[in-house]
């Protein structure tokens, strides 16, 4: 009877140990298709409302707009478009604080990285990677570099920037005292509405698994 009892472990175990291996390398192998349409072309994102950038005191840019391009791409995450130009405000128009008018310089290029797909919703979830900004309120020029989460939904075509504290940090810091520093977490929020460059069209991405 124990004879046969180890008999069943064994092959149970073995089994089992067959399984895993035809398994494992399908999960680990497994990767998203992101279908970016149209395919490869240029594109512009304007504000939809208020731009917000905190760190530590609120600044409010009224204007912002970027430009870039898309694809379609695998993996995940992967990336589906880039940021190659992005502006907070103009001479007329500029950002603001409690310290005095705002200014930010853009190093560029920065990532749309894609994650995570709700075919119901058409809502694409992911980041905004290789953010790095020199940003200037009044006397206080500060540093700004990391990631910020966000949505983009194919509807609307809004790309919904809504970044948590952790994500993005201040590398460096000048004449900002107490109230900027290298301990500070900034955060990135507001919507920009994308269109391919030229047109009125809606870009949109969709994620699929092979």
């Amino acid at each position: 009877m124990k004879k046969s009892i180890r008999r069943i472990a064994v092959v149970a175990g073995a089994g089992a140990a067959a399984f895993g291996i035809a398994v494992a390398p399908a999960s680990a192998n497994a990767s998203t298709v992101w279908t970016v349409n149209p395919t490869p072309a240029n594109y512009t994102a304007t504000n939809s409302g208020n731009i917000m950038l905190t760190a530590n005191i609120p600044m409010t840019c009224t204007t912002s707009g970027a430009s870039g391009t898309m694809a379609s791409n695998t993996g995940n995450p992967s990336q589906v478009a880039t940021i190659s130009a992005i502006n907070f405000g103009t001479a007329t128009t500029p950002c603001t604080s409690l310290l005095g008018n705002v200014t930010t310089v853009a190093t560029t290029p920065w990532k749309i990285m894609a994650k995570d797909y709700n075919a119901s919703t058409g809502v694409t979830t992911g980041y905004v990677d290789n953010i790095s900004a020199k940003v200037s309120a009044g006397a206080c020029v500060f540093t700004v570099t990391g990631k910020a989460s966000g949505t983009y939904t194919n509807s609307t075509g809004i790309l919904a920037v809504n970044s948590v504290s952790g994500e993005l940090t201040v590398t460096s810091a000048t004449n900002c005292g107490t109230v900027v520093t290298t301990s500070t977490k900034p955060t990135f929020k507001g919507n920009y509405a994308v269109k391919v460059s030229g047109t009125s069209t809606i870009p949109t991405i969709k994620g699929s698994n092979p």
